[in-house]
């Protein structure tokens, strides 16, 4: 089992009983307990848990890092798939449309259909590239100072682009949906994302079910800052609740 599906089946498995025994962890993995140990260290530093004596627990908003892109994309595959082709239903011919950075993005780029026509803007090189085997779909890259990786741009000059460009809807990335809000891991792209909001007449936040009250450095906007959230599973009441609150639709994939 490769370590990005070992780290999200733990995840997976303290978010439905809350805690969970390091021997729980070795049975159901079937990996040594020198392997957990590792494996628990580095979900802490992200702040997707926290380790107790014998084993860890769930934690409230976590702040952490955020996990490397080669990591990212080989985790919960299946789900940010399903995300990205429901939100490419939702995108219609000849629309100007935005789509973010990260590995559900991506996604959302890849499940464009090859006859696809319009306009995709976007600070990611990885979408670009995507979009641009589409021989109908002009492609639009904002530019400014690239984060490895995900091949992402930010920066004033990013800003400007988004600042000066209309869009029908915008397809946005997330660090973490909790009750605080949408936020992100990385400052320099949050005003990047504010501006995309800013100018979109339909605006979409993707996230997968691990992003559930996770709460990344830096928030981007308040619930009331998007329009509709498109995920994999059923929120949590708590999340769920607070969403119907700031008006947002939810989409499951």
């Amino acid at each position: 089992m490769l370590a990005a599906e070992r780290h999200r089946r733990i995840v997976a498995e303290i978010a439905r009983l809350e805690f969970i025994t390091t021997d729980d962890l070795t049975s159901l993995l079937s990996v040594s307990h020198e392997t957990i140990r590792r494996d628990l260290a580095l979900l802490e530093r992200r702040g997707e848990l926290a380790r107790v004596h014998g084993g860890a627990t769930a934690v409230r908003s976590p702040v952490g890092e955020e996990a490397s892109f080669n990591e990212r994309r080989g985790a919960s595959l299946a789900e940010k798939q399903a995300i990205g082709r429901a939100a490419a239903a939702l995108i219609e011919p000849n629309q100007t449309v935005v789509i973010d950075v990260g590995t559900t993005a991506l996604e959302v780029a890849r499940a464009l259909p090859a006859d696809h026509a319009g306009v995709i803007a976007t600070p990611s090189l990885l979408v670009a590239a995507e979009v641009s085997s589409r021989p109908q779909v002009e492609v639009l890259v904002s530019g400014g100072r690239l984060r490895g990786g995900d091949l992402a741009c930010s920066n004033a000059q990013a800003v400007e682009f988004f600042d000066n460009l209309r869009a029908d809807a915008v397809f946005l990335g997330s660090g973490g949906i909790a009750s605080y809000g949408l936020t992100d891991f990385h400052l320099d792209e949050v005003a990047t994302k504010r501006t995309m909001l800013a100018n979109a007449s339909h605006r979409y936040v993707l996230a997968d079910s691990s992003k559930f009250g996770r709460t990344a450095a830096h928030r981007v906007c308040e619930l009331d800052g998007f329009d509709t959230l498109i995920t994999d599973s059923p929120c949590p009441d708590g999340l769920s609740d607070a969403l119907a609150a700031a008006g947002d639709n939810i989409v499951v994939a």
